[in-house]
Order: structure tokens, then sequence, then C-alpha cells
């Protein structure tokens, strides 16, 4: 992304502050994973998307004191000997080229920072990104800057940036649109790579090697998240990740996989037999996902309420299901629909993860239809997930490009 995406998302970020306030956006740091190893480091991408900044430790502040907004961004000095162990840091120029925020300073003068501020009657309200799902998650940055601020300040009120960070993000703009199309190719060339290669006696770490090679070769050193494959009886683990099972003949092979591009990420799900050939069972329950997933791209606009997306995709999905005798009452559709139909997706494979029952789907919004089939007792599971662009008239099937219906799959693998 241009430095000028960037600089736009923080203007609408800094729009909706209140004169008087002091944002902090923070990058994060990978956390230990045992003796002196550390986990690969992952930017935070809340801070990645207002700044495009991916380094550890750095952090965005900006100081509303009336209309206009000071920005400064801290980053970590210049230091000859850990840099040869860990690479080159940022300079000063070059964040400035990547972020557009002028100011500069190093990360050891950021307390002082905040602290002068404050002191001086400055700042009345802070605004930091809560973002912690569970309440016993370790403490980010942003918590613990708010402990220290309330215990040495508590005059200073507090606010949460998520619900403004979560708004901007669910509406996609034209570059980042532009990069999830790059990254649907990408994932449809590894997906057809999966599915050509694929035979009875594959390890699911086999069509893995093959999805991660055909990454490589497109220039993304790794998925957009972890990747989801599973043959048999491991596919009814909805997130399965031990890629040690056997693709035996008759068994489906289900991926749930996803390329990075320019920091967006896509989400597509395909199942398909691992010898290429569809039996009856596996095209009575894929024809059902088939119709079920087509219903939806017809009917998605802006304007409906995203609960009755999930809603409208289970309910149809059903009627599939008892048109070919599986169900009789729609309160026994949860014994093979297992999941949602609908989830956002972009900086984060499950983006904006937050209640979405409020939500009305509007122009740019970016969601998966994801529509899952479990039948444990013909030992059938798959999903067939697709990334759902809403436009101003409809929407757009952005992971179309991927084969889909059976005769596409079958010709895909050579069965036609």
């Amino acid at each position: 992304m241009k430095k000028e995406f960037h600089k736009e998302n923080r203007e609408l970020l800094y729009d909706s502050m209140d004169p008087g306030s002091l944002a902090i956006l923070f990058s994060g740091h990978a956390p230990r994973k045992t003796g002196d190893e550390y986990y690969p480091y992952f930017a935070n991408r809340s801070f990645v998307y207002m700044t495009g900044i991916e380094q550890e430790n750095s952090i965005l502040s900006a100081h509303k004191p009336d209309k206009s907004t000071e920005e400064t961004l801290f980053l970590l000095p210049s230091n000859l000997l850990e840099e040869r162990w860990t690479g080159k840091r940022l300079t000063g120029t070059k964040a400035q080229d990547i972020s557009g925020v002028e100011h500069i300073k190093y990360i050891q003068e950021f307390k002082d920072f905040v602290n002068h501020l404050v002191q001086t009657n400055q700042v009345e309200t802070l605004y930091l990104d809560f973002d912690k799902l569970t309440e016993d998650e370790p403490d980010s940055d942003a918590y613990k800057l708010a402990s220290y601020v309330k215990s040495r300040y508590p005059f200073i009120r507090i606010r949460n940036l998520q619900p403004q960070i979560r708004k901007q993000r669910t509406i996609k703009r034209p570059c980042e649109i532009e990069a999830m199309k790059t990254a649907e190719q990408i994932t449809k060339a590894g997906i057809v790579a999966m599915m050509q290669s694929s035979k009875p006696g594959m390890y699911e770490y086999q069509y893995k090697a093959e999805f991660d090679y055909t990454l490589a070769n497109h220039g993304v050193l790794a998925p957009g998240f972890p990747s989801i494959i599973s043959a048999g009886e491991n596919n009814f683990c909805i997130h399965y990740y031990s890629y040690k099972g056997l693709a035996r003949d008759g068994d489906m092979i289900l991926n749930d996989v996803g390329a990075c591009f320019d920091n967006v990420i896509n989400d597509v799900s395909r199942g398909w037999p691992c010898n290429g050939k569809f039996s009856e069972k596996q095209r009575l329950l894929y024809e059902c996902a088939y119709a079920t997933s087509n219903y939806m791209f017809h009917i998605l606009k802006p304007g409906i309420p995203m609960k009755d997306v999930d809603l409208t995709a289970r309910k149809f999905n059903f009627e599939q299901l008892k048109n070919i005798g599986l169900c009789d009452k729609y309160e026994e559709a949860g014994k093979y629909i297992w999941h949602g139909g609908a989830h956002h997706v972009g900086y984060d494979v499950h983006d904006l993860v937050s209640p979405t029952e409020n939500m009305i789907t509007a122009p740019g919004m970016v969601f998966c239809v994801d529509i899952g089939i479990y039948c444990e007792e013909w030992g059938i599971g798959f999903r067939l997930e697709d990334n759902c662009l809403i436009t101003e008239t409809g929407c757009e099937n952005l992971s179309a490009v991927t084969p889909r219906s059976i005769e596409d799959i079958e010709a895909v693998m050579g069965k036609r």
C-alpha cells in the first residue's frame, strides 16, 4: 500500500477524536516461546493498517490539541550489534516514506513524551486500542499504558479506539480490493496445485507442501493464516492443523486456505474427492452447498442485516439437505451445519472479531460466504467458502476464479 492509503486511514481516525486528546497505537512484539527463543514477530494489524510499518516495538502517537493533529512515530534506534543478529532497523527516512508520518522519535523517549503532554494539561482523553478476546489474555502494551495512566493521572479519560477502527476496516478501499484480487489469483494457483497432485495415499502434509510451494513461487512466503487441510474423518474438526492424516480412496479433501498480498488476506475453502471423481453421495452433498452458495451470491446486495446473511444461508442449505432426504425439520439442521455462513475478511482472516449482528451490508464490505456440510454417517465433510464483495447494486464473488463446480473441479483433476 502507498503511504497515502495509511495517511487517509489516520485522518479518518483523527476526525473521530475529541479535541484535547491523545491516541496511541502499538506495533507489538514477539512473545517468548521457550528458552531464549521467541515466536516469529507478527505486527498488530490495526497498527499496520494505519502506518504500513511492520517493525517490532514501534509506536504511533497522535496528539489532537484542537482541530489539527500532531503525529509522532517512535522507533527503535540503530544498534549495529543487535542488527547483526536480527537485521536492519528502519531509519527515520524510510519510516517516513512508508507511513507518511513526518515526526520521528526513538522509543526511549516515549514515556517522557506522554508524561509531558499530560503534566502540561495538553491531554484530557487518551485513546487506546483495546482488543482482548478473553479476560485471561496477557495485557498488551495498550492495557499496560492504560494501567500506568490510571495510577498516575486518574483525571484522564480513557477511551477505546476499537469501534472506530472496526468501522474503518469494514469498508475496503479500491487498493485493498485490488490487493485481495491478486491474493485470490495466488490462492487459486495453490488450490489447483493441490487438486492436480491429489491421489489416494497422499498425506495431508503433502497437500500442504503443494500449497506452500506454489505460494512461495508467487513471492508469498507464508499463508495469510494457518492452513486447514484435512482428509476423511479429519474433516470433522473445523479448525484442524495436524496435517498427519492419510487420504484414502474415496475420501474428501477439505481445505480452508488463503494467501496474503500487500497485507490483505483472502479465505477460500474447496472440497474434492482425493481420487478426482465425486461419488454419488459426495455429489449430492456438494450440490447442496453449491446451490446454497450460488443463491447467496444471487441475492446479496447493500442494505441486508449481517445477521440475516447467516440465517438465510442456513435456511437455504437446510432446504437442500431436506430435498435429498437428510433432514425433515429445520431443528435438525445443526446435525449437518456446524458453523456460521459469513465472516468479514481483510487485514485479518477473521476481520473485525466482534459482534456483527447490527451491521448492515454496504458497498465495499468483503466477507466470506462459508457453506459447510458435515455428514458423519456418510463420512463426508467439506465446505465451500468464497469471498463476497458488496457493490453498489449487488455483489461480486472475488474467489470465483478458483474452480468451484463439480464439473470444473473434475476437469482440473483430469477426470473429465
